[in-house]
């Protein structure tokens, strides 16, 4: 998966970039050179203004669910573990930025696992928020009134600790291993497997694609698929333009949510990764109204009426949670799902 497929393909780039290939052409020599190092310092730069990105977008969003309280909805706090999980995702870009501009790794062994635990428990968090969010817009829309005792607040974040519970034993592996390779005089940070490494490489591509992919990917696809159904299904009932419109909307969602979680998951350029956890702040400001009004708001772009009046008391918590389920029941009664969070 990603961080098996990144730091194998880091150490098969550092590998061609250090190898010395023997010809008598001096011409391709000097053009081959500088083209890797003006990829390189391109790369590099890419990779730094991903990171800025990221890290300002995500803290955006964490700061307008905590700042606001009509933000403190059951999906922002799935969104903000979310965006935690994207900001820490975003701290290992600039040691990856670093190692691709000097063509080797000069951190060390120690913060070599430190960066490669952090970046791949942050990799699996992220896609399994997106699984979490998945299942619980499938049990708002299909299962409203049954589903209204579990989908609280509290039963929310304690779904967010088990996320990164579960991330953490599934990149054990990548905590074991990780370490430093050095190959022809140049380090790099990269997963060392101890024996037959071409059968433990393969095994944990399997086994990361399956958890991190597959599973996931599945999950979701089935999730707004019963989606799909049961917003037909209502719709019939108030008429073909209410229908129409439902369906447009879920379309929309699934289209988007499926695209780009499919598009930035095949890392077929490793900083493809890194730009998911910039989309999504991106993603929630056209998705969302209520995430576009807090940004407007935050930046001082427009004064938002009534976002100031925050009152973080337990009663508002409990009256926004009543809200939700009672809008969910309602636009599901409607036959047109709501998207806006």
């Amino acid at each position: 998966m990603d961080m098996s497929d990144k730091g194998m393909d880091q150490s098969i780039i550092f590998d061609d970039l250090t190898t010395e290939k023997p010809t008598t052409n001096v011409s391709w020599n000097s053009t081959h050179f500088f083209y890797d190092h003006t990829s390189n310092a391109i790369l590099t730069f890419i990779y730094f203004v991903v990171c800025v990105i990221g890290l300002c977008g995500n803290t955006l969003v964490i700061y307008v669910i905590l700042r606001y309280a009509k933000m403190k909805t059951i999906t922002n706090i799935y969104i903000l573990n979310l965006a935690i999980a994207d900001e820490l995702f975003m701290l290992g870009l600039p040691f990856l930025a670093m190692q691709v501009a000097l063509v080797h790794w000069p951190f060390g062994k120690v913060l070599c696992r430190i960066v490669m635990t952090v970046d791949g428990i942050n990799q699996f968090t992220s896609i399994f928020c997106l699984t979490v969010m998945s299942i619980d817009r499938y049990l708002a829309v299909v299962h409203p009134i049954k589903s209204a005792k579990w989908r609280r607040p509290r039963t929310a974040k304690m779904i967010n600790v088990a996320v990164w519970c579960i991330s953490l034993l599934v990149i054990m592996p990548i905590m074991i291993y990780a370490g430093v390779s050095n190959n022809h005089g140049r380090s790099s940070c990269t997963i060392i497997w101890p024996g037959d490494s071409g059968a433990w490489y393969t095994g944990f591509i399997i086994y990361a694609f399956i958890l991190g992919f597959l599973g996931p990917l599945t999950i979701i696809c089935l999730c707004y698929l019963f989606i799909i159904i049961k917003v037909k299904s209502s719709g019939i009932r108030v008429g073909s333009s209410k229908r129409k419109k439902s369906e447009k909307k879920v379309t929309r969602m699934v289209s988007i949510v499926v695209a780009v979680f499919i598009f930035f998951i095949f890392d077929f350029v490793v900083v493809l990764t890194y730009a998911n956890s910039c989309a999504n702040p991106i993603l929630y400001a056209f998705l969302s109204d209520n995430f576009k009004k807090s940004f407007q708001n935050v930046l001082c772009l427009v004064k938002v009426s009534g976002m100031d009046d925050v009152d973080r008391s337990d009663s508002k918590q409990d009256k926004s949670r009543l809200n939700e389920t009672t809008e969910t029941q309602r636009t599901l009664l409607n036959g047109d799902l709501q998207t806006s969070i």
